[in-house]
């Protein structure tokens, strides 16, 4: 007698048994895993108690994805919070097999962010599971196709924080050449910072200014960075 496992089953072959019988069971292990049904999962993201995850269930059915109820997995979370750090898609993982289906209905399902999403859907792609977007026409975002369309998603989030990083840098910039103040406002007045600049001259330590004008230790060092007005 000798076992094979295959999948989720164990199958047993009797050599006692005529070969033709044998030629049926082996016939039968090599095209399982072929005759597999494909488990298809869906998972929903709201931010808030008062949104409903159901929205997104119901437009997952409509466009044509049969999930069973146990295969669906709803959570509440903000959407800023990394996917990693998500109780509800670490349940999933752990159901998920090779071979299986993810749906979503956004890209932000899967990720704060664009890097965050490419990484998801990198790692699935390695466990070997199919994940589909309805945002994007239901396109598997493993395949081809699926790929080409991250790149260029990806290229274009990069652009725009490559296009506010240049920006922020021309204001401050310009602000600083127009003479005005950068960062917060001091919670000083200027004769408070002139004091503070007087007493470090005279050997005073910035905890012990501090704790005497009843303020942090990195005010006392602003006011003694500061110019004098």
């Amino acid at each position: 007698m000798v076992r094979f496992r295959t999948g989720r089953n164990d199958l047993s072959i009797n050599y006692l048994e005529p070969v033709s019988n044998r030629r049926i069971i082996l016939d039968n292990i090599s095209g399982q895993n072929c005759n597999a049904v494909t488990r298809t999962f869906a998972y929903a993201r709201v931010s808030t108690v008062e949104q409903d995850p159901e929205n997104q269930i119901r437009e997952i059915a409509a466009a044509g994805f049969a999930v069973e109820p146990h295969r669906i997995i709803t959570e509440t979370v903000s959407g800023s919070q990394a996917i990693a750090q998500r109780k509800g898609f670490a349940r999933l993982l752990d159901k998920m097999e090779r071979g299986d289906v993810l749906v979503v209905t956004k890209l932000d399902r899967l990720g704060r962010d664009a890097i965050d999403v490419s990484t998801t859907v990198a790692k699935l792609e390695v466990l070997g599971i199919r994940v589909h977007c309805l945002a994007l026409g239901g396109v598997d975002l493993t395949s081809s196709a699926g790929k080409l369309t991250m790149g260029v998603i990806n290229a274009v989030a990069q652009f725009e924080r490559d296009l506010l990083i240049e920006r922020t840098q021309s204001g401050l910039a310009r602000a600083k050449a127009q003479g005005k103040t950068l960062g917060r406002p001091s919670t000083l007045s200027a004769d408070q910072q002139a004091l503070v600049r007087e007493k470090i001259a005279n050997g005073a330590t910035v905890s012990s200014i501090a704790r005497e004008m009843g303020t942090s230790r990195q005010t006392i060092m602003r006011a003694r960075d500061s110019e004098p007005i």
